[in-house]
């Protein structure tokens, strides 16, 4: 009885103190409600007695002056560095940070703790963009500078050298973007913490590439057998060449072909031979094809598969045979076969008298278009062609026509080898896209069917608008003292049409006036009527002879003045 007695007071005794306990656990709740701690402070911004909407927005006002300010970090060597806080992507997370300050949430027991005590200072909660915090990181272990060297062996000047690793030091990645996130809201400068990187090749592995490969490599030259053909490839050469690359931890050898080949360009002269392309000579007033030859060169690939293999071999082991490869040429023969290239269709030449500038500038223009080959569609353009008229292409100073006068300049002259191309083109029947007849008359060129240049406004252009190819050839007999020089341009293809040219009567006739001109690169000149006329081409079919079509070209001439040096003389007093 008085057992049972005893453990129903215990039992009440416990009851009572729980509930107690309860009551003053209810208690303190009803006392704090939602509010923060009568201490609680976050990075030292009081939310003291602060719900959480009202605690959050205090945290945010008293931050934002700190959200901006860069952390300073330093490298060994004292340089410093600051990283911007937002470009590093470190953030407030500012609700966690307010929760953190309160307790947590609800009524826990760590909530009752933080009530009892009063609270304290908590750090801001962080986040992190890990992007920009990565490149920030790169950005940071740039800096450094220190990377390690990996040990390889060097080929240089016909010798093989060992490069022994160096361990490098590189940022410490966690241990720095903790170190960011430390210091974000604190300021402060602190060192970049920092980790040895060993390399990934040992010195042993660069001691076994030197002995196995380089040394034996470099010892001695290596032959080349093409086709029977040998060349002699020495170490100076062949090593620009070789070498080492990474593989686990180990230094294989690596051979570029090409750069090989490239190398031993000097002496590999007898070895293989490049490709051809087809062309066309004429022959006894005829053109010919000279057939394409196929190229045969070395093949790098082959270089690559088999050096490394004989280069640590001895004596005459130190043997590479290469079959080469073909290579085709870009304008084959069937190719020049289906142009159809097979007469001379059109020829025509023009005299001019001696000066030495013309002896110098139209066998330039001349040898620049020589050899021309239009396809079929193809455009010709004589400054295309002949490029600038300037020193370093050729030509040198010659008269030219301007403003209807005659004054100096680069390239005179050339106009003859355009007039002379023109006619070849008039009488080969090809199509005219542009051609500009001279300002003023010049007997030694057929009226209305003549041509200038000048650079780069001035052109002669024609279509091959035959579906045949056209050849073209240009030559030059030089003028001398006492005999007149001639320039010769033919065309070769296959004939389509008989050309025959005719000219219409002269007409609006303009008289030349007297001009005095007091420069120094004064020429005086007697001047020549202008008129007006117009030329016809007629293309008749070559077996009837009739007419199938007809063109005009039309030119005007300007009178060309007469041009006396000097001031013009005082008119007679009456």
């Amino acid at each position: 009885m008085t057992e049972r007695l005893g453990a129903k007071v215990a039992g009440l005794t416990v009851l009572g103190l729980l509930v107690l306990l309860g009551a003053a656990w209810l208690g303190l709740y009803l006392y704090a409600g939602d509010r923060a701690p009568r201490n609680a402070r976050v990075e030292g911004v009081d939310v003291a007695g602060l719900t959480p909407g009202q605690a959050e927005e205090r945290v945010r006002d008293g931050l934002a002056g700190r959200l901006t300010q860069p952390v300073a970090l330093t490298y060994g060597d004292g340089r410093t560095r600051s990283v911007d806080p937002a470009a590093a992507g470190l953030d407030v997370d500012y609700p966690a940070s307010v929760e953190e300050a309160r307790g947590g949430s609800g009524f826990g027991l760590r909530r009752v703790w933080e009530v009892v005590t009063g609270g304290g200072d908590h750090h801001a909660e962080i986040t992190v963009d890990q992007r920009r915090m990565q490149a920030t990181l790169d950005d940071l272990d740039a800096g450094i500078g220190a990377a390690p060297v990996e040990g390889t062996v060097a080929f240089r000047e016909g010798r093989a050298v060992p490069v022994l690793s160096k361990p490098g030091f590189v940022v410490d990645r966690s241990a720095t973007q903790a170190l960011l996130e430390r210091q974000f809201l604190r300021g402060g400068s602190r060192m970049i913490p920092t980790a040895t990187r060993e390399p990934e090749v040992s010195d042993a592995a660069v001691n076994r590439a030197y002995e196995e490969f380089a040394k034996p490599a470099m010892s001695a030259p290596v032959t080349l057998v093409l086709g029977g053909q040998r060349v002699v490839a020495p170490p100076r050469l062949f090593g620009m060449g070789l070498s080492m690359a990474v593989q686990d931890g180990r230094l294989v050898p690596r051979v570029d072909g090409e750069l090989v080949l490239e190398a031993l360009a000097p002496v590999m002269r007898t070895v293989g031979s490049e490709p051809e392309d087809a062309r066309f000579v004429v022959r006894n007033g005829r053109p010919r094809v000279v057939p394409a030859k196929v190229g045969v060169q070395v093949d790098p690939q082959q270089v690559e598969d088999g050096f490394a293999r004989v280069a640590v071999l001895t004596g005459a082991k130190r043997r590479l045979v290469v079959t080469g490869k073909g290579v085709q040429p870009a304008f084959t023969t069937a190719d020049a076969q289906a142009l159809r290239i097979t007469q001379r269709v059109s020829r025509f030449t023009t005299d001019f008298p001696y000066a030495e500038y013309r002896n110098i500038n139209l066998p330039r223009a001349a040898e620049l278009i020589d050899g021309t080959l239009l396809r079929p569609g193809q455009i010709f353009s004589l400054n295309g062609i002949v490029g600038e008229r300037t020193k370093a292409n050729g030509f040198t100073e010659g008269y030219v026509v301007s403003d209807g006068i005659f004054k100096k300049d680069l390239g005179g002259g050339v106009s003859q080898i355009a007039t002379t191309t023109f006619n070849a083109m008039f009488f080969a029947g090809l199509e005219d896209v542009e051609h500009k007849p001279h300002s003023v008359y010049i007997d030694r060129y057929p009226e209305g069917r003549e041509a200038t240049v000048a650079w780069p406004s001035v052109d002669l252009k024609f279509t091959n608008d035959t579906p045949y190819g056209v050849l073209v050839r240009a030559s030059v007999r030089k003028a001398t003292p006492s005999r007149q020089g001639a320039a010769t341009v033919s065309m070769y293809s296959t004939k389509r049409w008989k050309v025959t040219s005719s000219s219409g009567p002269r007409t609006s006739f303009r008289q030349p006036q007297v001009r005095y001109l007091q420069t120094d690169d004064c020429e005086e000149f007697s001047g020549t009527q202008g008129f007006s006329v117009d030329v016809f081409r007629t293309f008749r079919d070559l077996n009837s002879g009739k007419v199938a079509k007809k063109e005009k070209f039309h030119t005007d001439y300007i009178a060309g003045d007469t041009v006396r040096c000097g001031a013009p003389p005082k008119p007679r007093r009456g």
